[in-house]
């Protein structure tokens, strides 16, 4: 046996077996009593990756023999291999040809931090949202026009709690679909794995358990079986693979299995800061935006008994961890459930509590309809607390929050918010929770900028000026949300009126026709697509004036966004300073040509 890894490797560690293997073809030049050296050798390369680059830890470590064991049996990329979620994805990425790269990896221009189809063949499925794998892949099999091709789809991290797996399943077992599922269960999600088909999946209460219930359904089951014992596991899946018909095979790993911090501490070896960064880090000053919350929602709670949190497992993420020690009994953790998380809310608000539903923006679209048609048509009073809302970095474009506002903002009687600065955001979510009706409040991921206390309270639907501009027929810079301090910075560099909008629906439509008065020009900020967000509404409200004054919106670019840091995400997309500097010199050259 190998010995427990207890320290991440700061140097390259040294690895000969692993260095002999560039890709699959030399993995499978491997003997069967190699396998279990390059495992352990591959453990040491990936807790060296990930030491320099930061990125998902805990999930890529328990399932290194399996990895191991798929790419050696399966005749990859001509079959289909899926990885759900893509947390687990980096020990693939490794074995598939990407090793020398690895050190790019969630770096601008670098590996993407999720599989991705146009990065390599290997990735037979774009992944980064829970739960699509078994679609996908059943897709592919009704699809396919290779009768030899066998396909398999790996699902863990909490991803088998959400409805949406269940549909598959259900599909797949009606269509006698030829295709194994593999459930990794290591009693994790991102926290730690909560439910009834977490108790379920563990088969020691003697009632059946999953095989009964898969068996039922009309898969063939095997196991558990031991997800770190390689032999044993190249048995299963050797055997289930030549098996006609819809298979599951259900394999127990640890979390962070062989680096011993992670597997005492799954949770908080879910995801890696760098520990010798390539390039030099900003230490944080000042809280994060999800802290901000976690501290609002605390104290809220002390005030208001009606006031019940929920999350689909993302306490940590969403800043609820006080909130889980303090008031466990009105938390609700509902796991990777978004649709139930949302409907849930509504059917507590129904009876009158006060549900603050706190939710990533790119996980909020997975609950669009119960947004729809059982919040907002009802108009019930709750509080959504967006995270994640624009740009975050370097885990890319499945992670970024560009489209809420567009979503948000067309639904009847939800109010939308969109902080400029922390002080704001605590103002912004005690306004939306004694707002009567449904209210959104959105900020981004990471550090919270302070910024000067508010100028007066927060009304609804009212903005308030910054700046005024020192001559007529200026230009009007319209902020939405945590971009202001660099709109401020063009603001004094184009002697311009700064606005901070405070409110995307309504928009405060009085503020603008005074503006429209001694401005010929407005420029819309927002950490969001142009299309359809916070300028979209302000070009709307200007065609029905029927003005001659002229707009300019600044947002993400109509493309899918690249993976980097949070400065460098912004200058791809046309919102750094520099950037939103050259395209308003260039436009106020147009407007003041005509």
């Amino acid at each position: 046996m190998f010995p427990v890894i207890l320290k991440i490797p700061r140097q390259m560690p040294t690895t000969l077996l692993f260095d002999q293997v560039d890709g699959v073809v030399d993995l499978r030049k491997l003997k069967l009593e190699q396998l279990p050296q390059l495992a352990y050798e591959l453990r040491l390369a990936l807790l060296y990756s990930v030491g320099q680059t930061g990125g998902h830890l805990g999930a890529g470590l328990g399932v290194i023999e399996l990895t191991i064991a798929l790419h050696y049996l399966l005749d990859t990329p001509n079959d289909r291999l899926i990885w759900d979620v893509g947390h687990q994805a980096y020990p693939h990425k490794m074995l598939t040809g990407r090793k020398q790269a690895m050190l790019s990896m969630r770096q601008a221009g670098g590996l993407a931090p999720f599989p991705k189809r146009e990065e390599s063949p290997f990735d037979a499925f774009g992944v980064g949202h829970a739960s699509t794998s078994i679609s996908a892949l059943l897709g592919m099999v009704l699809a396919s026009n290779n009768p030899l091709a066998r396909h398999v789809a790996v699902i863990g991290d909490g991803a088998l709690t959400a409805g949406m797996a269940f549909e598959a399943l259900n599909h797949m077992a009606h269509c006698q679909a030829n295709a194994l599922i593999i459930v990794n269960d290591n009693d994790m999600a991102i926290d730690e794995n909560l439910g009834g088909l977490a108790t379920f999946l563990d088969d020691h209460h003697g009632y059946g358990g999953p095989s009964q219930w898969f068996t039922a359904l009309g898969f063939t089951y095997r196991g558990p079986v031991d997800g770190h014992d390689l032999p044993q596991l190249m048995l299963a899946v050797s055997e289930l693979v030549s098996l006609p018909g819809p298979k599951l095979l259900h394999i127990h790993t640890l979390k962070g299995k062989g680096y011993g911090p992670a597997e005492l501490d799954p949770v908080g070896y879910h995801a890696l800061s760098k520990i010798d960064p390539i390039e030099v880090v900003v230490t944080k000053k000042g809280p994060t935006y999800a802290q901000v919350f976690g501290k609002w929602v605390c104290e809220k709670a002390r005030t208001d008994d009606r006031l019940m949190a929920i999350t689909p497992a993302m306490v940590g993420g969403s800043g609820l961890e006080p909130f889980a020690k303090e008031f466990s009994t009105r938390l609700f953790d509902v796991a990777i459930a978004e649709q139930h998380a949302l409907t849930l809310a509504a059917g507590m608000a129904c009876e009158g509590a006060k549900p603050v539903v706190a939710i990533y923006s790119t996980f909020l679209q997975r609950g669009y309809d119960q947004l729809i048609h059982d919040i907002a048509l009802q108009d019930l009073d709750l509080l959504l607390a967006i995270d994640r809302a624009g740009v975050v970095g370097e885990d890319g474009a499945t992670h970024t929050g560009a489209y809420d506002l567009a979503f948000l903002r067309c639904l009847p009687n939800l109010l939308v918010m969109a902080p400029s600065t922390a002080t704001e955001a605590r103002a912004m979510l005690s306004f939306g929770y004694a707002y009567c009706g449904p209210a959104a409040v959105r900020y981004p991921r990471g550090e919270a900028l302070e910024g000067a206390p508010l100028v007066g309270p927060i009304e609804l639907g009212r903005g308030q000026v910054i700046r005024s501009a020192n001559k007529p027929n200026a230009i009007a810079i319209l902020n939405f949300g945590t971009l202001l301090d660099k709109a401020a910075a063009l603001a004094e560099a184009h002697d311009a009126t700064l606005v901070d909008m405070r409110f995307v629906k309504p928009l405060d439509e009085i503020l603008l026709q005074q503006l429209l008065v001694q401005h010929n020009g407005f420029v819309t900020i927002e950490d969001h697509s142009r299309i359809g967000g916070a300028g979209s509404a302000v070009s709307e409200w200007l065609v029905q004036q029927k003005t001659q004054v002229r707009l300019l919106c600044l947002g993400h670019e109509d493309r899918s966004l690249p993976h980097g840091n949070r400065e460098q995400v912004l200058h791809s997309t046309g919102l750094s300073e520099a950037a939103m500097t050259r395209k308003i010199k260039a436009w106020k050259t147009r407007l003041f040509a005509e």
